[in-house]
């Protein structure tokens, strides 16, 4: 019925349009009837009507917020593009042609390492900071010397900050441009003035200094110059080469990573069990939650290890599988069997050992400042009373309270050289309690196992 219904009245809507139609056609005089029937039936409902104009202040805010929110983005864009700076990095080497190669350049724990590094970074600072370049210069690192023919190759990576509207094609010409016309007359460095420099990104500097430094800390990895550490709970990265060593995804000792296949810790840590396929490697600044695990194929203690004297307690750890380097995980530079350790110079204990003696391990990986004590001072009457043999070393506070414990045995004491690489100098072995007065910790000495830890692992 209603379909019916609806199409009688759609029928006369038809009817009424035609007949308007055909009276405005022929001139009707009096159309209204049918206009009014075709209004009933075609027109919407009335909308309630709203004023044309806006109220004069709704006008002004409006007009005024759109200018203040044109200007900001205009503002902001300005900024963006001529003043914010992005960070540029490039890769060079660098020909010394009156230096001649020799075995004491093959690694940075050397002194002749060191400086020769070192005069070429200076160098090469100096040059940037007396040019046209000096404020957007940040950092010169050398990554690596190599030998070519008698003569030297230093492979070094630059820093640099432009603002954003630069060309890269043309601030690379504007870098290689100073170092041709500088590294001629470059004192008592004879720098070959051909150089070529490479532009990369900041990911692929980051992967280059990883794989081919050791020691690197976050602020190498990025050229920083800011230098941040302190506290107790360290950040991811901090300490890439600390190691969780694990029977039964229980921690039971620390480790340091010097190589993607091998790790040391203490000979004592393998006294109850010396089984490889019982442990596990974890990597990353918690145990909870690691970053990465292998299993363990080989463990090498010394022969002669002594428990009671704790003399020669240090063993070499072989992975079952390599580790993936990252900014997080790699390695801890070894020292030459030569270098210094002065008493009185800071060093970096780190592990997840209990914070007071007789206490539990915790999750997260600690940091601790001390300082390198004397073997003379050590063997105090008031302290060891002679018990710190010569492959041992001190480290702590005379004071006491600071101070590796239970669950730090294994771990790495680092200190950081004049270049910023960081070197393992000892390893967690053994102590009176935890942080007692004139009872620091004990470690071995790495100086003096520089040719066990190559004869076991060829590093």
């Amino acid at each position: 019925m209603a379909e019916a219904e609806d199409a009688e009245v759609t029928m006369k809507a038809f009817s009424a349009m035609w007949k308007v139609m055909d009276i405005v056609a022929n001139g009707s005089t009096n159309p209204q009837p049918y206009i009014g029937f075709f209004s009933l039936v075609l027109r919407p409902a009335r909308v309630p009507s709203t004023s044309r104009f806006l109220n004069p202040y709704v006008v002004c805010f409006i007009v005024v917020a759109s200018v203040v929110i044109l200007a900001v983005t205009i503002a902001l864009l300005i900024y963006f593009l001529a003043f914010d700076q992005k960070s540029y990095f490039y890769h060079s080497s660098f020909q010394i042609l009156n230096v001649k190669y020799s075995n004491q350049l093959n690694s940075p724990g050397t002194q002749e390492y060191r400086t020769l590094s070192g005069r070429i970074e200076s160098m090469i600072t100096k040059t940037f900071k007396e040019s046209n370049l000096r404020n957007q210069f940040i950092r010169a690192h050398v990554v690596k010397l190599r030998q070519e023919g008698n003569g030297v190759i230093a492979d070094v990576v630059m820093k640099f900050k432009f603002t954003r509207n630069n060309n890269g094609a043309s601030m690379k010409s504007r870098i290689e441009s100073v170092l041709h016309q500088t590294l001629s007359n470059s004192g008592n460095l004879e720098i070959n003035p051909s150089t070529e420099i490479t532009c990369k990104t900041q990911h692929a500097i980051g992967s280059y200094l990883i794989n081919t430094c050791c020691g690197a800390h976050p602020d190498l990895i990025t050229l920083s110059e800011e230098r941040i550490l302190g506290g107790t709970k360290t950040e991811e990265g901090d300490w890439p080469w600390q190691v969780s060593l694990q029977t039964g995804n229980v921690h039971h000792c620390g480790g340091i990573l010097i190589s993607s296949m091998w790790i040391l810790t203490a000979a004592h840590c393998f006294r109850s069990q010396s089984n490889p396929r019982q442990w596990t490697a974890t990597f990353g600044v918690s145990i909870t939650f690691p970053k990465q695990r292998r299993r363990v194929r080989t463990i090498l203690i010394h022969n002669n290890y002594n428990p009671a004297t704790h003399e020669n307690d240090i063993a070499a750890i072989q992975l079952d599988e390599g580790i993936n380097f990252t900014k997080n995980i790699h390695r801890v530079c070894l020292p030459e069997a030569t270098q210094n350790i002065p008493p009185g110079s800071p060093a970096y204990v780190t592990g997840w050992g209990s914070r007071e003696f007789g206490g539990n391990t915790v999750s997260d990986l600690q940091q601790a400042r001390v300082r390198i004590i004397s073997n003379d001072v050590c063997n105090a009457p008031t302290s060891y009373n002679g018990a710190v043999l010569p492959g041992m070393l001190c480290a702590g506070l005379p004071q006491g309270g600071v101070d590796a414990c239970r669950g730090d045995s294994g771990g790495p004491l680092v200190q950081e050289d004049s270049r910023r690489l960081w070197f393992l100098v000892g390893i967690v072995s053994w102590g009176d309690q935890c942080g007692l007065p004139d009872k620091p910790g004990v470690y071995t000495r790495v100086t003096a196992y520089r040719d066990w830890i190559t004869e076991k692992t060829g590093i």
